[in-house]
């Protein structure tokens, strides 16, 4: 199972810098927030997006995907009622796919709460009609790179659309293109579904519907440092894993860094490999 960073973890440092670090502290390759990359990621060329991938693989990492898809440039939404708005951010999401496939990455993961919470004076139905056409756009662009488009559930305290990964998922049947998938978040999962976490992976991930995994803590730090047990949720996952049913990695999402980034980081990685290296032990 290879162990992603998401490297706004690390965003103070220089990009090569955060390569070097994550690969010190053993983690296989890095989930990018283009932001970190840029103040505007549709400034960057095809050049540029090779070279983030040549300057990982230097340092023995690959780039698996890319997240907090719409934070820049400013004035995304794929629920707006101004179609201009709706049809520059669906741009943005085809041109990232884009960045995604030239940066060797194999999915992009869709949360983007403020850009998809229902406007004032909207119905939620009539958002999730215009998310629903924005993300078809974007899987039709995603099949024809070759990645996968995930749609993110998150928790109610960041949006009211999608909270759950059965609502994602009646969204993506309703598109029906393979190349849009859903995600498990443990952190929202942990306060957004009805069912622990290693359930949730069970019912869904046979499904194949279930094509990437975050790892964070209800209370938005860092694996093993909140409440959450996850040696069920890592032992269900490997056995999905041995069973065929998933085929994604293990992305390490902090949102509050303690004691800082690079020591979230250090501490996540550790505590996932000493949970599975039990789990190894004991059969």
């Amino acid at each position: 199972m290879q162990i992603a960073l998401c490297n706004e973890v690390l965003k103070d440092l220089p990009f090569e810098q955060q390569c070097q670090m994550a690969a010190a502290l053993g983690y296989d390759t890095l989930e990018v927030a283009p932001f970190t990359l840029a103040d505007d990621p549709m400034t960057l060329n095809d050049a540029q997006a090779r070279n983030f991938a040549r300057v990982a693989r230097d340092h023995g990492l690959g780039i698996a995907g890319l997240h907090w898809l719409l934070v820049a440039p400013l004035g995304l939404s794929v629920v707006s009622a101004d179609e201009a708005v709706r049809q520059r951010t669906v741009l943005v999401m085809q041109r990232l796919v884009e960045l995604c496939q030239l940066m060797g990455g194999r999915y992009l993961v869709h949360g983007s709460p403020k850009q998809r919470s229902v406007p004032p004076g909207d119905s939620r139905p009539v958002a999730m009609d215009r998310l629903e056409d924005c993300l078809r756009r974007a899987a039709q662009h995603a099949q024809a790179c070759g990645v996968v488009y995930c749609l993110e559930p998150l928790s109610r305290v960041e949006t009211d659309v999608i909270n759950t990964v059965a609502e994602a998922v009646e969204l993506i049947q309703r598109v029906g293109n393979p190349a849009l998938k859903t995600m498990i978040d443990c952190s929202a999962a942990g306060q957004a579904e009805t069912e622990t976490v290693a359930a949730l992976m069970a019912r869904w991930m046979p499904s194949g519907h279930i094509a990437h995994v975050q790892v964070n803590d209800p209370n938005r730090r860092g694996p093993g440092q909140g409440a959450m047990d996850f040696a069920p949720i890592l032992q269900t996952l490997l056995q999905m894993q041995a069973q065929g049913h998933y085929n994604g990695i293990l992305a390490v999402e902090p949102f509050d860094y303690v004691p800082d980034g690079p020591g979230a980081a250090a501490r996540s990685i550790g505590y996932l490999k000493g949970v599975m290296q039990g789990l190894a032990h004991h059969g």
